[in-house]
């Protein structure tokens, strides 16, 4: 299988991570108040996928609603109705939005990442679910889109599913101590990047830090696009500038590549 083309739009304008938040106390993120100030400020936008208790694809980040909520346990218990009642901290009213309600939101106005959180738990082959209901919410979008996630095997199940989309790897330098309880032999694994061919990926988004090692010089060398995570300050932009093709940012607005 052929790896489908990069839109060119994912390395023309800076990602915000998570949409554009942080800079205002009342645009949380993945919220759609973030989503807005991104595309009134020309940015590409990185959201995140979870699976609801009825099969739809809602964006959050997390497993659990504990962190960006006052609502507790974890998201797939809560039908779509029920999360899109649910309050975001510091969102001035906003509730989590579904993908759906983002799509239509963005409407094609610029490039749309979407990472697909692993529902495996270990990064294994327990996928599917959100798989599918992501690209039947993608069936009618004419904006730019590509989508990626930690789990190979999300990537292999997006180009059964929908090959002609563009799919991508989320990549780091899984240090055991900081994806525990990943086990250490998975993170080993999962450290070279050994699925990019079997999935035919794209393109990569690999940790920031991690960016000048030699598989991602390698990808980069062969004409793979790469994508960064997560910057913080325009001074980590600048060390890593001669690496990466383009940046997820937050907290600061970004003028990579200009």
């Amino acid at each position: 299988m052929t790896a489908p083309r990069l839109p060119l739009a994912f390395l023309q304008r800076p990602i915000t991570h998570r949409a554009l938040h942080g800079l205002d106390e009342n645009c949380p993120e993945n919220s759609r108040a973030a989503i807005r100030a991104a595309i009134a400020a020309g940015y590409g936008i990185e959201i995140d996928l979870q699976l609801s208790a009825d099969g739809q694809a809602m964006v959050f980040h997390d497993d659990e609603l504990d962190r960006l909520t006052d609502a507790t346990g974890p998201v797939r218990a809560r039908t779509a109705v029920e999360l899109g009642t649910i309050a975001l901290r510091h969102g001035d009213g906003e509730c989590i939005p579904s993908f759906a309600e983002v799509l239509e939101l963005v409407a094609g106005q610029v490039p749309l990442l979407i990472e697909i959180k692993d529902q495996d738990g270990a990064m294994g082959t327990n996928v599917g679910a959100l798989e599918a209901a992501a690209i039947a919410d993608l069936r009618d979008y004419q904006g730019d889109v590509a989508l990626m996630s930690f789990n190979p095997n999300s990537m292999a199940e997006v180009a059964r599913l929908a090959p002609h989309l563009a799919r991508g790897l989320t990549t780091s330098a899984y240090d055991p101590l900081e994806w525990a309880p990943l086990s250490p032999a998975r993170c080993d694994e999962l450290r070279d990047i050994p699925d990019f061919e079997r999935v035919s990926a794209s393109f990569i988004s690999h940790e920031a830090s991690d960016v000048g090692c030699d598989r991602v010089r390698s990808l980069r060398a062969a004409g793979v696009p790469v994508l960064s995570w997560t910057l913080r300050t325009p001074a980590q932009e600048a060390e890593i500038a001669g690496l990466v093709d383009n940046v997820t940012f937050e907290n600061y607005l970004s003028a990579f590549g200009a």
